[in-house]
């Protein structure tokens, strides 16, 4: 049998234009993680693909610190790891204090409200962080608190929480500390057995340098206690935990068919980042932010967030006035090939978000990104480039 196909059928392969990702995700893919993507799909009941899952769990523990049984890539990305946090650990009429200063934390939020869970929400200015003492506060308040949440770098802002301490605060209350790391997992210091996180989970998209679909997961023993002992059924039957754990254990149970090529990136990508060392990574990430604000200043402009809780891998600029901000990035990305990320919510119009995450945090980079902006708002490339390079670039 001949297959005809029609002329006015026929269309060209997809090929995307060549850009520099600076903005808040995704971020730029090593060339080492393409090639892995591409290599053979073979069975995820493989033994030699159980081998390779096994070797990516434990590099996602010495990622996120911890000694975690309970640490794994859940097959989606990062919000698929908030809601199966949340969907694992809460139940129905349960007390949740949920920090919001971000886009993040209200989505927090929402998921836990969506679940049946009262929560308390405990507010401060976005591009602020949030005070223990509130936190300790809204604990007190409530009868018998389940779970305390907070973004520890939130995306939509460029704001950096504070974590360490917090876990005291949940314990002494009866709460479980649970952590969003989408954007700081191997770009700065997250220590989630020395900070005595319950819950903790990632994306792929950001300072892991991989593609988006996958979210790192990790849980205590605490918190797989408190899954055991649900008086209900997990809500959702796709991330109920005590399910994938049939996969992820020793029983290699069937529950659902794993990304395979998205598990080869995750492998490669972590491969990369130990590599490295974790340090000098967060070192990285540490040492472009600061060359890229050295660059900013001579440039006029000004951080979003607040002193001294600014994050590396993500940088919000204030807009100056009089500039067109959806202009400027329109001709970053027409004229430069470089992306950057809008403000969200009440920041929308304001700031422009700036990634310097994973690959995208690299000195090449940062100069390029400061030769385009001098350009665009009429500064001296060649100051801010000086600037820039005298701060310190890596890699």
């Amino acid at each position: 049998m001949q297959l005809i196909v029609s002329d006015k059928t026929q269309q060209a392969s997809f090929v995307p234009p060549d850009r520099l990702l600076l903005g808040p995700g995704p971020a730029m893919v090593h060339e080492r993680v393409y090639a892995a993507m591409s290599r053979p799909i073979i069975g995820h009941l493989d033994p030699a693909f159980l081998d390779l899952m096994d070797r990516l769990q434990g590099n996602l523990r010495r990622t996120f610190g911890t000694e975690n049984a309970m640490t794994l890539p859940v097959s989606g990305t990062g919000s698929a790891g908030m809601q199966a946090c949340f969907a694992n650990l809460l139940e129905v009429g349960d007390e949740v204090v949920v920090g919001v200063n971000g886009v993040f934390g209200t989505r927090m939020a929402e998921v836990a409200e969506r679940l049946g869970a009262r929560v308390r929400r405990v507010e401060a200015e976005w591009g602020e962080v949030i005070p223990a003492e509130a936190l300790a506060e809204a604990l007190a308040a409530c009868d018998s608190p389940r779970l305390l949440a907070v973004v520890h770098a939130e995306t939509s802002t460029g704001a950096w929480q504070p974590v360490q301490g917090l876990a005291q605060l949940a314990h002494d209350s009866g709460a479980l500390l649970m952590v969003d790391a989408v954007t700081s997992l191997a770009g700065c210091p997250l220590e989630v057995d020395a900070w005595d996180i319950d819950a903790c989970y990632s994306g792929t998209q950001k300072c892991l340098g991989c593609p988006p679909g996958l979210s790192p997961l990790t849980m205590s023993e605490r918190a797989m206690q408190r899954v055991a002992d649900r008086k209900s059924a997990v809500s959702s039957w796709y991330l109920d935990l005590g399910l994938i754990a049939g996969y992820f254990g020793s029983a290699r149970v069937y529950h659902h068919t794993a990304p395979i090529s998205m598990l080869y990136a995750l492998d490669e990508a972590l491969l990369l980042v130990h590599e490295e060392g974790l340090h000098a990574r967060w070192d990285r990430h540490r040492s472009n932010h600061e060359a890229l604000w050295a660059g900013l200043a001579t440039l006029g402009l000004e951080p979003a967030a607040s002193e001294g809780h600014r994050l590396w891998m993500l940088n919000s600029v204030l807009v100056p006035d009089g500039v067109d901000e959806a202009g400027l990035r329109r001709s970053l990305l027409e004229d430069h090939g470089i992306e950057i990320g809008p403000g969200l919510g009440p920041l929308a119009g304001r700031v422009w978000r700036i990634g310097l995450m994973g690959e995208s945090s690299r000195a090449a980079n940062v100069l390029r990104l400061l030769g385009a902006l001098a350009q665009l708002l009429g500064g001296d490339a060649a100051k801010a480039r000086r600037a820039a390079e005298q701060s310190g670039l890596q890699g």
